[in-house]
Protein backbone atom coordinates (compact mmCIF):
# COMPACT_ATOMS: atom_id res chain seq x y z
CA UNK A 1 0.00 0.00 0.00
CA UNK A 2 1.19 3.70 -1.32
CA UNK A 3 1.59 6.09 2.01
CA UNK A 4 -1.03 8.64 2.20
CA UNK A 5 -0.26 12.22 0.93
CA UNK A 6 0.02 14.62 4.02
CA UNK A 7 -3.33 15.78 5.46
CA UNK A 8 -5.32 12.95 3.24
CA UNK A 9 -8.01 11.18 4.93
CA UNK A 10 -7.40 7.75 6.31
CA UNK A 11 -9.15 5.34 4.67
CA UNK A 12 -12.56 4.16 6.11
CA UNK A 13 -12.98 1.45 7.74
CA UNK A 14 -15.12 -1.45 5.66
CA UNK A 15 -17.06 -2.39 8.41
CA UNK A 16 -18.92 0.89 8.55
CA UNK A 17 -19.96 -0.16 4.86
CA UNK A 18 -21.17 -3.53 5.75
CA UNK A 19 -19.15 -5.84 4.04
CA UNK A 20 -17.56 -9.12 5.34
CA UNK A 21 -13.70 -10.44 4.53
CA UNK A 22 -14.99 -11.59 1.42
CA UNK A 23 -15.92 -7.96 0.01
CA UNK A 24 -19.48 -9.29 -0.40
CA UNK A 25 -22.72 -7.24 1.21
CA UNK A 26 -24.13 -8.69 4.11
CA UNK A 27 -26.92 -7.44 3.58
CA UNK A 28 -29.79 -6.73 0.52
CA UNK A 29 -32.50 -4.76 0.73
CA UNK A 30 -35.41 -6.70 -1.70
CA UNK A 31 -37.06 -3.53 -2.63
CA UNK A 32 -39.14 -3.95 -6.48
CA UNK A 33 -36.89 -2.52 -8.47
CA UNK A 34 -38.33 0.94 -10.52
CA UNK A 35 -38.82 0.85 -13.71
CA UNK A 36 -38.92 4.12 -15.97
CA UNK A 37 -39.24 5.15 -19.18
CA UNK A 38 -36.47 8.01 -20.07
CA UNK A 39 -36.91 9.87 -23.52
CA UNK A 40 -33.18 10.54 -25.45
CA UNK A 41 -31.73 14.50 -24.77
CA UNK A 42 -29.55 13.32 -21.87
CA UNK A 43 -26.68 15.02 -22.36
CA UNK A 44 -22.73 14.05 -21.10
CA UNK A 45 -22.84 17.21 -19.15
CA UNK A 46 -25.49 15.76 -17.22
CA UNK A 47 -22.98 12.50 -16.27
CA UNK A 48 -20.00 14.71 -15.93
CA UNK A 49 -21.99 16.83 -12.81
CA UNK A 50 -23.15 13.75 -11.33
CA UNK A 51 -19.42 11.90 -11.29
CA UNK A 52 -18.47 15.13 -9.99
CA UNK A 53 -20.65 15.07 -7.16
CA UNK A 54 -19.94 11.22 -6.33
CA UNK A 55 -16.09 12.47 -6.73
CA UNK A 56 -17.12 15.33 -3.87
CA UNK A 57 -18.65 13.10 -1.81
CA UNK A 58 -16.25 9.85 -1.73
CA UNK A 59 -13.63 12.01 -1.36
CA UNK A 60 -15.18 14.08 1.55
CA UNK A 61 -16.76 11.09 3.79
CA UNK A 62 -13.75 8.90 2.53
CA UNK A 63 -15.33 6.04 0.56
CA UNK A 64 -13.91 3.94 -2.32
CA UNK A 65 -15.88 3.08 -5.91
CA UNK A 66 -15.47 0.54 -8.34
CA UNK A 67 -17.77 -0.21 -11.45
CA UNK A 68 -18.44 -3.29 -13.14
CA UNK A 69 -19.88 -2.46 -16.60
CA UNK A 70 -21.03 -4.04 -19.91
CA UNK A 71 -23.17 -2.28 -22.17
CA UNK A 72 -21.84 0.76 -21.75
CA UNK A 73 -18.26 -0.56 -22.40
CA UNK A 74 -16.18 1.58 -19.96
CA UNK A 75 -17.93 5.29 -20.40
CA UNK A 76 -19.12 4.91 -17.04
CA UNK A 77 -15.18 4.24 -15.50
CA UNK A 78 -14.35 7.15 -17.86
CA UNK A 79 -16.51 9.70 -16.19
CA UNK A 80 -15.19 9.27 -12.81
CA UNK A 81 -11.72 8.58 -13.43
CA UNK A 82 -12.17 12.10 -15.21
CA UNK A 83 -13.47 13.71 -12.00
CA UNK A 84 -11.09 15.74 -9.71
CA UNK A 85 -9.38 13.91 -7.42
CA UNK A 86 -10.07 10.80 -8.79
CA UNK A 87 -7.04 8.54 -7.88
CA UNK A 88 -8.26 9.02 -4.10
CA UNK A 89 -10.95 7.40 -4.34
CA UNK A 90 -11.93 5.60 -7.55
CA UNK A 91 -10.58 1.89 -7.58
CA UNK A 92 -11.16 0.77 -11.20
CA UNK A 93 -13.45 -0.72 -13.00
CA UNK A 94 -13.99 -4.17 -15.08
CA UNK A 95 -15.53 -4.03 -18.41
CA UNK A 96 -16.89 -7.21 -18.78
CA UNK A 97 -18.89 -7.18 -21.90
CA UNK A 98 -18.64 -10.90 -22.77
CA UNK A 99 -20.97 -12.99 -20.61
CA UNK A 100 -18.10 -15.44 -20.26
CA UNK A 101 -15.84 -12.19 -18.27
CA UNK A 102 -19.00 -11.65 -15.88
CA UNK A 103 -19.10 -15.51 -15.14
CA UNK A 104 -15.46 -15.91 -14.57
CA UNK A 105 -14.02 -12.39 -13.56
CA UNK A 106 -17.07 -11.30 -11.51
CA UNK A 107 -18.52 -14.82 -10.16
CA UNK A 108 -22.26 -13.89 -11.58
CA UNK A 109 -24.00 -17.54 -12.08
CA UNK A 110 -23.95 -18.29 -15.48
CA UNK A 111 -27.24 -17.89 -17.24
CA UNK A 112 -29.18 -15.22 -18.57
CA UNK A 113 -27.22 -11.46 -18.07
CA UNK A 114 -29.56 -8.54 -18.05
CA UNK A 115 -30.96 -9.46 -15.15
CA UNK A 116 -31.01 -7.85 -11.54
CA UNK A 117 -29.42 -11.38 -10.16
CA UNK A 118 -26.96 -10.56 -12.15
CA UNK A 119 -26.17 -6.75 -12.24
CA UNK A 120 -26.05 -7.83 -8.11
CA UNK A 121 -23.56 -10.13 -8.70
CA UNK A 122 -21.59 -7.95 -10.52
CA UNK A 123 -21.68 -4.96 -8.10
CA UNK A 124 -20.77 -7.27 -5.48
CA UNK A 125 -18.01 -8.99 -7.49
CA UNK A 126 -16.12 -6.20 -8.35
CA UNK A 127 -16.40 -4.75 -4.93
CA UNK A 128 -14.74 -7.89 -3.75
CA UNK A 129 -11.93 -7.76 -6.59
CA UNK A 130 -11.16 -3.93 -6.52
CA UNK A 131 -11.74 -3.94 -2.98
CA UNK A 132 -14.25 -0.92 -3.11
CA UNK A 133 -16.89 0.55 -0.15
CA UNK A 134 -19.47 1.32 -3.31
CA UNK A 135 -19.99 -0.70 -6.23
CA UNK A 136 -21.59 -0.13 -9.48
CA UNK A 137 -22.96 -2.31 -12.13
CA UNK A 138 -24.35 -1.74 -15.25
CA UNK A 139 -25.57 -4.86 -17.67
CA UNK A 140 -28.17 -4.02 -20.83
CA UNK A 141 -29.43 -4.29 -24.07
CA UNK A 142 -28.07 -0.99 -25.66
CA UNK A 143 -28.86 -2.16 -29.53
CA UNK A 144 -29.62 -1.95 -32.33
CA UNK A 145 -31.17 -5.35 -32.08
CA UNK A 146 -32.50 -7.39 -29.39
CA UNK A 147 -30.64 -9.68 -27.21
CA UNK A 148 -32.14 -12.28 -24.31
CA UNK A 149 -35.59 -11.78 -25.95
CA UNK A 150 -35.19 -8.30 -24.35
CA UNK A 151 -35.77 -4.82 -26.43
CA UNK A 152 -32.64 -2.52 -26.74
CA UNK A 153 -32.85 0.22 -24.17
CA UNK A 154 -33.55 -2.69 -21.31
CA UNK A 155 -30.87 -2.22 -18.44
CA UNK A 156 -30.44 -3.41 -15.30
CA UNK A 157 -28.32 -1.50 -12.48
CA UNK A 158 -26.78 -2.28 -9.49
CA UNK A 159 -25.18 -0.32 -6.57
CA UNK A 160 -23.80 -2.00 -3.49
CA UNK A 161 -22.35 -0.36 -0.22
CA UNK A 162 -22.72 0.32 3.06
CA UNK A 163 -24.57 -3.68 3.55
CA UNK A 164 -27.03 -2.53 0.98
CA UNK A 165 -27.78 -3.32 -2.35
CA UNK A 166 -30.30 -1.09 -4.59
CA UNK A 167 -31.24 -2.42 -7.98
CA UNK A 168 -33.47 -0.69 -11.09
CA UNK A 169 -34.34 -1.94 -13.93
CA UNK A 170 -34.37 1.14 -16.39
CA UNK A 171 -36.03 1.24 -20.51
CA UNK A 172 -34.35 3.59 -22.15
CA UNK A 173 -35.34 5.25 -25.58
CA UNK A 174 -32.62 6.28 -28.12
CA UNK A 175 -29.88 5.24 -30.34
CA UNK A 176 -27.41 2.86 -28.22
CA UNK A 177 -24.98 6.21 -27.41
CA UNK A 178 -27.90 7.72 -25.71
CA UNK A 179 -28.96 4.67 -23.92
CA UNK A 180 -25.41 4.44 -22.83
CA UNK A 181 -25.16 7.54 -21.73
CA UNK A 182 -28.52 7.61 -19.77
CA UNK A 183 -27.44 4.14 -18.05
CA UNK A 184 -24.52 6.19 -16.61
CA UNK A 185 -26.33 8.88 -15.48
CA UNK A 186 -28.55 6.64 -13.45
CA UNK A 187 -26.00 4.24 -12.22
CA UNK A 188 -24.14 7.41 -11.09
CA UNK A 189 -27.85 8.74 -9.62
CA UNK A 190 -28.39 5.49 -7.68
CA UNK A 191 -24.49 5.63 -5.83
CA UNK A 192 -25.72 9.31 -5.02
CA UNK A 193 -28.92 7.67 -3.47
CA UNK A 194 -27.31 4.92 -1.63
CA UNK A 195 -24.61 7.07 0.10
CA UNK A 196 -26.78 10.05 0.96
Amino acid sequence: MLPRPRGAKPPVDPRAFGRSRTGKCRTTILDPPTTVRTMPGIESADVTALASRLGGRAGDEGFTVAVAESLTGGLLSSALARTEGASSWFRGGVVAYASQVKFDVLGVRPGPVVTEQAARQMADGVARLLDADVALAVTGVGGPDPEEDLDPGTVWLAVCGGGTTLARLELFDGDPDAICVASCRVAISLALELTD
